[in-house]
This record gives structure tokens, sequence and C-alpha cells, in this order.
């Protein structure tokens, strides 16, 4: 009887370095305009009149003092800042590792 045959194993499938590159290049931009957004969002809105005409007063008596509270607005503004300061940093990163690889 002869041996069974056997395929020869697969080579491991390696993705592209450019391709990962990209690709991160890609995931980094996305969080930059990510982080950017909500840090401005979280920074403007709660100064806006809509905030106060918001469900969450309303619904909930208890939560309304806090909600309206100045501090609380505060803390969602520092949060935006961080946000926005993430943002700067992560831009900075991605610009200073392109520009390197050119070099």
């Amino acid at each position: 009887m002869s041996a069974p045959h056997t395929a020869p194993p697969a080579p491991p499938a390696q993705k592209p370095a450019r391709f990962v590159r990209w690709h991160r290049r890609v995931l980094a931009f996305c969080l930059v305009v990510f982080a950017f957004e909500l840090g401005l969002f979280l920074l403007i809105f709660p100064w806006l009149r809509q905030w106060e005409m918001s469900w969450i007063p309303v619904h909930s008596p208890h939560l309304a003092g806090v909600w309206m509270s100045r501090y609380f607005r505060g803390l969602l503004s520092g949060l935006g800042l961080l946000n926005i300061y993430i943002a700067i940093a992560e831009a900075l990163r991605l610009l200073n590792s392109l520009f390197r690889r050119r070099e």
C-alpha cells in the first residue's frame, strides 16, 4: 500500500507591510477626526440654549440640578478640551510619521 497523499503546508499568510502602514494611517486619521469633533461638541454644546431644553431635566428632577450646574457643564467642556488635545497630539504624531518615512 502506498502512503496517504498529504498536501504540502501552505505558507503563512502575511499582509504586505505597506497595507498595514496605510491601514494604521487611516485609523489614526479617523481617530483624529472623531476626537476633534467630539471635543468640539463637548466644549460648546453644554453652554447653548438647547442644553436647557433637553429631556433629562424634565424626566428626572433629581438629575436636573446636576444637569443645569455650571460645574457639570465645565466638567464636560474640560473633557472636550482633553479630546481636542488628544486629536491634535495624534495628528502631530501622524504627520511626524509621514514625514519621517519619506526621508
